[in-house]
């Protein structure tokens, strides 16, 4: 089994230490790096062909927001999964809006932290259950709650390019994965968003985890 290659980014070395020692004797994953500012983290997921960034939001030089930003440019194969003491939906929407794949709470990571990196990894979305229901906040939970309930056809295509949307792959990573056109995804993807009534990232990702959709592939 090919081991998920991580780069560790946090501005305090002891959490940096805490985070190896708590990854360190899981066969499935390997740290590869670690960085101490965020311009150094952009450069090691880079360098390192690296599969999961752990993000603080707490960075010096470039915060958290503006690596997640410009990783997804930069490195696009490369997932976020943010470790931080925010509990702020603000954050979370921002992030989320960003591309970023998960979302968990420092002191929720020696419980959560393994499962979210796989989940992350294999293509999921992984939100720390202590804010998964404030992540997209109450009326939007019944919004997307109550049109996962509506009859609404959606065809195979337009659910695939959904779920691949909501997961954080782009209009041109869509396009590669089904071979299909990029301005057929845009198509498709804009289509069934009208259909089910949903108009931002957030309310996608909140769908697709009501329906069960981002486990991974």
């Amino acid at each position: 089994m090919r081991r998920t290659r991580i780069v560790l980014a946090d501005d305090h070395p002891l959490i940096v230490a805490g985070l190896k020692a708590l990854l360190q004797d899981d066969p499935t994953v390997e740290i590869v790096g670690h960085a101490f500012d965020g311009q150094s983290a952009l450069k090691l997921a880079a360098e390192l062909k690296t599969d999961v960034m752990i993000l603080d939001l707490s960075m010096p030089g470039m915060n958290g927001v503006r690596v997640a930003q410009t990783l997804r440019g930069q490195s696009p194969n490369c997932s976020v999964l943010v470790l931080s003491v925010h509990e702020d939906r603000a954050y979370l929407r921002r992030l989320l809006e960003l591309g970023v794949s998960g979302y968990v709470l420092k002191r929720s990571a020696s419980e959560q932290l393994i499962t979210a990196i796989r989940s992350v990894a294999a293509g999921g979305i992984y939100l720390d259950p202590e804010i998964a229901g404030m992540a997209i906040g109450r009326e939007l939970n019944a919004k997307c709650s109550s049109n996962v309930g509506q009859t609404v056809e959606l065809s195979n295509r337009e659910i695939e390019v959904l779920r691949l949307a909501a997961a954080g792959y782009s209009n041109k990573e869509v396009s590669s994965r089904l071979q299909i056109g990029v301005k057929t995804v845009e198509t498709y993807k804009t289509r069934a968003m009208e259909k089910l009534g949903l108009d931002t990232r957030a309310e996608l990702i909140r769908y697709a985890i009501v329906k069960g959709w981002l486990g991974g592939p």
